[in-house]
Parts: structure tokens; C-alpha cells; sequence
């Protein structure tokens, strides 16, 4: 059965909309274009959605909240290195599972408008913050390296995130194999000998 019979029509034109704003970019797709990819006369859209910009809120802000819920399962992890281990695959699971959405999330977030643009950065200031809190309890427990955060931060992000940038969701391989390579390579850098 094809995806767009089993989602009810909201469902559909979020899913239209996640693979729109994926290939085309948020600012490059109308709502023509949505209803067209969901078989629909345009005016209808509005008796299921009220903007492209609530669409959009909808991905970014969901997607956000499965990230949190993947960090908030690993609360209360005694080791930093394993924390950070289960943050990273999380991570990376979150990304697998939600190929379009991810797009969305990673590059399209900026369209937002005020006060959801505020609200999404500051989520993904909390959200980088608690990577930085493990990276930072790792340090004082002496397990990592002392290192500057506004380069280890960033490229630990960049690692993650390239799940998606580089891999199509059929060649990927699985979330914990991933995502314990990367984590491999950037503890072996950040561990004393």
C-alpha cells in the first residue's frame, strides 16, 4: 500500500511537504506545488493546514522533540563515554528514521518566522548544550582530553549529521554502527594514552 493511502490527509500533505522542502527547499515550493504532489485543488490545502510555514514548524519542532526524547533516554548514564556513545547513535537513529524530515530540519529551519525561529534556536542551544555537558563531564572525570568546545561541538555535529548528507536511508548502514564509528574515532582522539 502506498504511503499517501495510509496517512490520513494531513499526514499526506506533511509527507508531500517534508519531500518538497527536501528536493526543492521550503522558499522554492508552493503551495501549488503541494497540492498538485498531494492531488488536491490548491484553496483545499487550507481546510487541513493553516500556512507552508505551520508545515514547517510541525517538522522542525517534531523533529525536535525526537532528538530530546533520544538524549533523555540516556539521563543518568554514569560514564561520559557511553553517554556519549548512546547520544551519537540516538542521533543518528533519529536521522535514519526520518530521512525528509531531517532535511527539513538540518537546512530549511531558517524560514521559520518570529517567535518560532527564537523558540527553535534556542532548542538547538539546549539540545547542543547537552552534548557539551557530556563532552564536558567526559573531561573532568579525565577521560577526554582537555579541548576547545567551539571546535569539538561543531564537528561532532558535522560527524552526526553527515548521516544524512551522504547516505540515502537504504544504504545506510545500521544507527548503531554508525554511530559507533563515529563515536570510536572521536573518543580515540579525545582519550588519554
Amino acid at each position: 500500500m502506498a504511503l499517501t493511502q495510509t496517512l490520513d490527509r494531513k499526514g499526506q500533505i506533511q509527507a508531500a511537504a517534508q519531500n518538497l522542502f527536501r528536493e526543492r527547499g521550503f522558499a522554492a515550493t508552493s503551495m501549488r506545488d503541494l497540492a498538485k504532489a498531494v492531488g488536491i485543488e490548491p484553496a483545499s490545502l487550507y481546510s487541513h493546514i493553516t500556512s507552508k510555514e505551520s508545515i514547517l514548524r510541525e517538522i522542525c519542532f517534531h523533529m525536535a522533540d525526537q532528538f530530546f526524547e533520544q538524549l533523555d533516554q540516556i539521563d543518568g548514564q554514569a560514564n561520559p563515554a557511553e553517554q556519549l556513545k548512546q547520544a551519537i547513535i540516538g542521533h543518528i537513529s533519529v536521522i535514519r528514521k526520518n530521512y525528509d524530515a531531517s532535511a527539513v530540519f538540518l537546512h530549511e529551519w531558517r524560514f521559520l518566522e518570529e517567535p518560532n525561529l527564537g523558540r527553535f534556536k534556542s532548542l538547538r542551544r539546549d539540545y547542543e548544550q547537552r552534548f557539551r555537558a557530556i563532552l564536558e563531564a567526559g573531561q573532568a572525570a579525565g577521560q577526554f582530553r582537555q579541548m576547545n568546545m567551539k571546535i569539538v561541538l561543531p564537528t561532532l555535529f558535522s560527524s552526526m549529521n553527515w548521516a544524512y548528507e551522504h547516505v540515502k536511508p537504504a544504504t545506510l548502514l545500521p544507527p548503531e554502527e554508525v554511530g559507533e564509528t563515529i563515536w570510536r574515532l572521536f573518543v580515540q582522539g579525545l582519550e588519554h594514552k
